[in-house]
């Protein structure tokens, strides 16, 4: 394999319809292979704008099996660039059965993995649990010309045990397609901390398992379809960073190619030195299968 991977990452706004957010995506994917880029992670759902505001049965409808049409869209793109793209997907498994499912298309265009989002939240405007099953392909890397890429999606990026597991697995990269942002009500310093810690929680899986982190989110104003309440401002700072969690590369809130190169010996001579991996007491950690310890 080789030593270096340069590595993009589209920051991009998700209007409808589905047609206008391909386009933006493969402007930006074109502009990534002309940099020189190998690798391109989208936002999660990045077709489409981010349904999951309300709870609305119709929205079902926007769903696709996989492989598909964004899947076949992406996989030509993937075959003409001569790279791999990380795209993300609302899938349609069975009547009634639905995934939030990044898919990874290879240099060829050959679909060569999917991951089905295992973390679901269920928060104001974020209604996921109404729409998505949870997971049921467990945390194994996909293995691609570049290299074995620990794909998650968004809420996954809170969990330390997802990325571990990544990892143990013989992740080289951590990948987070992501949806995230802020209640436009909320205040600068409120929005600071939020902020902040999903970059610190994310920065920290790099450093707990001496992996690189890719981060990718999307951005702009989303109104809540109920108009019950002000919306949703992605806030993109999509960011990546080495496996000392040092910053590479990092956006604010505008639309952006974000490019990095990879340094593939710094996994192997950051895990020497700090060699976590060795040290874990898994003799010790029978808890961590239970829910809580009362």
């Amino acid at each position: 394999m080789q030593d270096r991977i340069h590595v993009a990452l589209v920051q991009q706004p998700c209007p409808n319809p589905k047609e206008e957010s391909l386009a933006i995506s493969a402007r930006a994917v074109r502009n990534a292979a002309a940099a020189g880029a190998q690798l391109v992670l989208l936002p999660e759902l990045h077709a489409l704008p981010y349904f999951c505001q309300t709870e609305n049965v119709a929205n079902f409808d926007l769903a696709e099996p996989i492989p598909g049409p964004t899947t076949e869209f992406l996989a030509s793109l993937a075959k003409e660039c001569q790279l791999v793209i990380v795209g993300s997907v609302f899938e349609r498994r069975a009547a009634g059965l639905y995934h939030n499912t990044a898919v990874v298309l290879d240099k060829d265009g050959k679909l060569v993995g999917k991951y089905r989002k295992m973390h679901i939240p269920d928060d104001p405007g974020y209604y996921e649990k109404f729409y998505f099953t949870p997971g049921d392909l467990g945390f194994r890397p996909i293995a691609t010309s570049l290299g074995k890429l620990g794909v998650l999606v968004c809420w996954d990026q809170w969990f330390p045990e997802a990325a571990r597991l990544m990892a143990l697995a013989g992740a080289e990269l951590l990948l987070y397609p992501t949806a995230i942002g802020w209640n436009p009500l909320d205040d600068e310093a409120e929005k600071r901390r939020q902020l902040e810690a999903w970059q610190l929680i994310q920065r920290a899986h790099a450093v707990a398992n001496g992996l690189p982190v890719l981060a990718c989110n999307r951005i702009g104003l989303e109104p809540d379809p109920s108009a019950s309440s002000g919306g949703i401002q992605f806030w993109g700072h999509s960011f990546i960073v080495g496996p000392q969690g040092e910053w590479l590369a990092q956006a604010e809130e505008e639309e952006t190619l974000l490019l990095a190169c990879l340094e593939r010996p710094r996994n192997e001579n950051t895990r020497r030195i700090w060699p976590f991996l060795r040290d874990r007491r898994i003799d010790a950690y029978a808890g961590l299968t239970q829910r809580f310890l009362d």
